[in-house]
């Protein structure tokens, strides 16, 4: 079967086409799944007979699960059609939700986490391969703003609901409600969503193929400086969401009502930069403004981090440190991304996978810094969000061969 190339498909009608709309909510169901049930956590505590710091396992083995099973999924849609694996993906996911929905035990609640995690990653890595599969790289850039749009609402509007849900049902019915999620998602890949890569006949599938393309891939200068980039920039964003309640309510003394404000806020700021940076690209190449967005990563995080180390700064300091930090996220890390995946067409789905299961793990570690140092004071975030700010900076300038340098 003859492989569908990028120009043979017709580019997005609208920056909103139902297509984009439905990869927006694909890629948004796995960290959905984080959001909406953290204000569940004492519940699920009480009701399995558990302790704060056990349920504390259920996010550690989803945020594992996201890492690794974004590596599965790449290669499987790069050979067999980017709908196949998804559909596998979401059904997975499915299944996962309502078998959290049921959990009788910890154990049971620990173990089904990272299987929805396995299922939930599969709609964040082929999304990214569909848009390459569709896009060219500017266009690409320009998609994933899109995307940012849609899915930066989960994390303002999740948490609130998983406190509704909560209050009024239990915190059984936000699993039922991300099963149903993934349901519907179902439905509508089947009339939003054509495939991009048909699979290939006769091809047989071997683990030693795609153990040497990953290979090739992490020796890759051009993709990993753009992935680092990226995954650096994005992890310090996973920092301040672990971070920011200890930070933000136990040292400033923030209400419930005033964080989650404020997180608000915050998050908005990601979105409408995000939408900024769309409008930007018409103008400006991939990496002009990916020079001056990490160099904002790295200024605004170094001020940030020299404030904490000479004592306890600001409120208004902090706070306005991480606004300019998510508005230099909302340029850096759709444009690290379409510059990750624009010289792997071929392979888009693999790269994608790599690049994610990079971006998590890397996360996934600043997380954990951030849960484990905490002296009551405002320097392990600065220190965290300043380690990914500048390594961010320093990787796009010194290890990222940049797309025009590429062309010449």
């Amino acid at each position: 079967m003859k492989t569908l190339h990028a120009s043979a498909i017709p580019a997005p009608e609208s920056r909103f086409a139902g297509w984009i709309l439905l990869l927006a909510a694909l890629t948004a169901l796995g960290p959905l799944s984080i959001d909406m049930y953290l204000p569940g956590l004492p519940a699920i505590a009480s009701s399995l007979h558990t302790d704060d710091g056990t349920v504390q396992l259920t996010l550690a083995s989803y945020f594992i699960g996201l890492a690794l099973g974004q590596i599965l999924y790449g290669p499987l849609s790069d050979h067999f059609g980017r709908k196949p694996p998804l559909l596998i993906g979401l059904g997975v996911f499915l299944l996962a939700s309502i078998g959290c929905a049921l959990a009788t035990s910890i154990e049971a609640l620990i173990a089904l986490r990272f299987v929805q995690a396995l299922g939930g990653c599969a709609g964040m890595v082929i999304s990214r391969a569909v848009v390459r599969d569709r896009c060219e790289p500017r266009m690409a850039a320009q998609v994933f703003s899109s995307l940012v749009l849609v899915m930066g609402i989960a994390p303002i509007l999740a948490p609130l609901l998983g406190s509704w849900v909560v209050s009024v049902l239990s915190w059984r019915a936000i699993f039922a409600l991300l099963a149903l999620a993934a349901l519907i998602s179902l439905i509508a890949m089947h009339y939003l969503l054509p495939e991009s890569r048909p699979a290939k006949v006769g091809e047989p599938f071997h683990i030693g193929d795609t153990l040497r393309a990953y290979r090739a891939l992490l020796a890759d200068r051009h993709f990993m400086g753009y992935a680092m980039t990226g995954g650096l920039a994005t992890a310090g964003l996973f920092a301040y969401i672990t971070g920011s309640p200890i930070v933000m309510m136990q040292v400033y003394g923030l209400t419930p009502t005033q964080y989650s404000l404020t997180f608000g806020s915050i998050a908005a700021c990601y979105i409408v930069a995000s939408q900024f940076n769309a409008r930007a690209l018409k103008t400006y190449s991939i990496d002009q403004l990916l020079q001056r967005s990490t160099t904002m990563l790295a200024l605004t995080t170094s001020i940030l981090l020299i404030a904490s180390l000479l004592g306890q700064p600001p409120f208004w300091l902090v706070v306005g440190c991480i606004y300019l930090y998510l508005i230099a996220l909302g340029f850096a890390a759709s444009n690290a991304a379409a510059g990750a995946l624009a010289h792997h067409g071929q392979q888009a789905g693999l790269a994608s996978a790599l690049m994610g299961t990079m971006q998590f793990s890397i996360a996934t570690v600043a997380g954990v810094l951030m849960g484990v140092w905490h002296d009551g004071s405002s320097l392990p975030l600065a220190a965290t969000l300043a380690f990914c700010g500048i390594g961010s900076c320093l990787c796009y300038r010194y290890v990222t061969i940049p797309l025009d340098a590429r062309k010449a």
